[in-house]
């Protein structure tokens, strides 16, 4: 029986357990492997045009090499807004506008690429002052994120940004969108929706959805009138963050899973809104991935698990916030690492074929068996 040569370069331990236990051989990156499970740095070296690394039939990888046109936070936008317009143009239902607003597809904030859409910004603060939030579009984990609602405040932290004439250092850039000021609150804390979405193709699009997404909440009671936007412990649902806050909770970490938002939801919304949340959550993510499809490399050997972060207002409306291409594998409970140690094994499940060797000219049908714990989001092909 042959065994597969795996080599991964992300140290998690709910990764090496789920390889060691189908005992698959662990072999570095210069030796000849099967399946590699590598952070985006090492997949945009290796598919680095200048390397002219070629893949052969018999070798997966976890990224899709422009993974980035979902996962970067600016370049998500504008492939939306870009999705819109082709919609639009089309005269398809899905864009029907009502008073210019879009009556299907109006499932992200309203945001700004910073700085070259400053002046659009200005316009629309000025038309509509409000919070708003300001977020670094190559980082995670609640880095270098802050909330404003004076325009001072926004120039202020511009002025800090200047960068000398001539200067070598790379101008990052942001996105500022308007803030959600009315979250579905549960005992008084705002939350999201950390999903997982298995994408094995976009040209058809194939997409599954792991059925064991996860609440994060904030340690800190929510109050849209609070005077200190500075205290993220109530606004910032990353762990990354709220482990820091004193109130955090290391046993549970601030974690519900959505089988219990869903029970919460029948019964204090009824069974009814709540499905039809659930619809709208799908509707968003399949309609995110057609909107980068037409940029996405089309790469048989490639998959990827995207963490999508959504959160839902009182009127139960889900908001896309952003999408991750790495979604952390680090397990903080114990919760935590069966779930993450259920997706690796879901994941690796749905892209081998039948014989268990990686194969990119594989049609990617899988068994209804070996979808184990994911739900068929969308597969054009069927």
């Amino acid at each position: 029986m042959i065994k597969i040569k795996y080599c991964v370069d992300v140290d998690r331990s709910v990764l090496i357990s789920n390889f060691e236990k189908r005992e698959w051989i662990h072999v570095g990156p210069e030796d000849e492997w099967n399946f590699y499970w590598t952070s985006i740095q090492t997949c945009r070296c290796l598919f680095n045009a200048d390397k002219n690394y070629r893949l052969k039939d018999n070798q997966i990888i976890n990224h899709f090499p422009n993974h980035y046109e979902l996962g970067r936070k600016d370049l998500l936008i504008r492939n939306i807004r870009r999705y819109r317009r082709e919609m639009l143009k089309s005269g398809t239902p899905i864009a029907k506008c009502i008073r210019g607003t879009f009556l299907y597809l109006d499932f992200i904030p309203t945001t700004y690429v910073l700085p070259v859409d400053y002046h659009l910004f200005l316009e629309e603060y000025h038309r509509n002052p409000s919070t708003w939030i300001v977020k670094p579009c190559g980082k995670s984990q609640g880095a270098g994120i802050f909330l404003i609602d004076k325009l001072s405040q926004l120039k202020k932290w511009s002025k800090k940004k200047k960068y000398p004439r001539n200067s070598s250092i790379t101008k990052e850039t942001y996105i500022i969108s308007r803030y959600i000021e009315n979250p579905l609150l549960i005992s008084g804390k705002k939350f999201d929706l950390r999903l997982y979405v298995l994408v094995t193709s976009f040209h058809p699009l194939k997409a599954y959805l792991f059925k064991f997404g996860f609440c994060r909440f904030c340690s800190v009671k929510y109050n849209s009138h609070v005077t200190d936007i500075n205290c993220l412990f109530a606004h910032l649902t990353n762990v990354s963050v709220q482990k820091e806050g004193d109130d955090y909770n290391s046993i549970h970490g601030g974690k519900w899973p959505t089988k219990n938002l869903k029970l919460y939801l029948a019964s204090t919304r009824g069974e009814e809104r709540t499905q039809k949340l659930f619809d709208d959550i799908s509707w968003i993510i399949i309609h995110s991935l057609k909107a980068v499809r037409s940029v996405m490399s089309h790469d048989t050997h490639c998959f990827e698990c995207y963490g999508y972060d959504i959160i839902v207002d009182q009127n139960l409306k889900p908001w896309l916030i952003e999408v991750n291409s790495s979604p952390s594998l680090t397990c903080t409970t114990s919760s935590d690492q069966l779930l993450k140690s259920k997706l690796i094994d879901s994941i690796v499940s749905v892209v081998l074929p039948p014989s268990g060797i990686p194969n990119c000219r594989w049609d990617k049908n899988p068994s209804p068996e070996s979808l184990v714990n994911f739900d068929v989001l969308i597969d054009e092909l069927q």
